[in-house]
């Protein structure tokens, strides 16, 4: 099985579009799949200067001016932007790219956000992403000519020409979570494919066959949910070049061998073939020093080479 790699950024932590942009090109002409971005508003650590930039706003621009690189979020949350809106502006951004736009959606969690900016932020948001999955997937797939309703506890579409159609067929949608039994019920009924962001190595294998078990549980077939982590990514050519990475990222070694993919080549390659072994399909490397073009260029030759 080839594993998949695909660039995933944090642009709230300082980050221009113009910056972005070149991540995303330099990422296009390296064969790396698909160049995803965070949806946040404000920065986790640090000033956060130029301030943050909107995934979807950026999205678009990224969507002229690139050519083949897929192009998403992981994940926009469902507090910012009302269904109907946000299935607007992804199938927009679809045409604007020719069908290479994924759409990552989950809850919010980030509560300092929301209050920075004035957006709403209850306690409860499970049922709002389920409705928002429902009303995003029936706009979509409402034939041109007909009209969409939906009433629901959290959002109410009356007659909606449920118009712009996306330029794919579907847009591939992302669904995350370590939820027990809602989350991977969601997944199973909604997604094209399951992340897991962040987990602890040894957690991966058996959050993949929870999923597994509810496909099963939907009556989709096994396998049918691309399994997708998203992991810190940090390598050097050598040992002094991984650790300069380490510190330009604020990041220990030791810490990041643990939790990512991190040290040397041959350490990165190691890591990610027992993902690969654990049933992973795809990998989103966080590159967090988005100045640092030459971390993609070696990982793309030295690394994806050798998987």
């Amino acid at each position: 099985m080839t594993l998949d790699l695909r660039i995933f950024t944090e642009p709230q932590q300082g980050a221009s579009y113009d910056t972005q942009l070149a991540v995303a090109r330099a990422a296009e002409t390296l064969g790396f799949s698909a160049f995803f971005r965070s949806d946040h508003y404000v920065a986790m650590g640090g000033d956060g200067l130029p301030g943050p930039t909107d995934s979807w706003t950026t999205l678009a621009g990224l969507a002229r001016e690139t050519s083949t690189i897929r192009l998403g979020t992981l994940v926009s949350s469902a507090t910012f932007r009302h269904p109907g809106v946000l299935a607007i502006q992804v199938a927009q951004v679809d045409e604007m790219s020719g069908g290479r736009v994924e759409l990552g959606l989950g809850t919010g969690w980030f509560a300092a956000e929301h209050a920075a900016y004035g957006i709403p932020f209850p306690d409860k948001r499970f049922g709002m992403l389920e409705e928002q999955l429902e009303v995003i997937t029936g706009l979509w797939g409402t034939p041109v000519g007909e009209t969409y309703s939906f009433s629901g506890e959290h959002y109410t579409l009356t007659d909606s020409p449920a118009l712009p159609k996306p330029a794919q067929a579907r847009i591939p949608i992302v669904v995350g979570g370590g939820g027990p039994r809602r989350t991977p019920a969601l997944a199973a009924r909604f997604a094209d494919e399951y992340n897991q962001s962040f987990p602890e190595i040894d957690s991966i294998g058996p959050r993949i066959a929870v999923i597994e078990e509810a496909l099963a549980a939907a009556g989709r077939a096994p396998g049918s949910l691309t399994q997708s982590v998203a992991l810190v990514t940090a390598v050097g050519a050598d040992e002094a070049e991984f650790a300069r990475r380490a510190t330009a990222i604020g990041r220990e070694p030791a810490e990041l061998r643990e939790h990512g993919i991190a040290g040397t080549v041959a350490e990165a390659v190691d890591r990610l073939g027992a993902l690969r072994e654990a049933g992973v399909e795809r990998v989103y490397l966080q590159v967090l020093d988005l100045q640092d073009l030459e971390h993609l260029d070696l990982v793309a030759r030295e690394v994806a080479t050798q998987l």
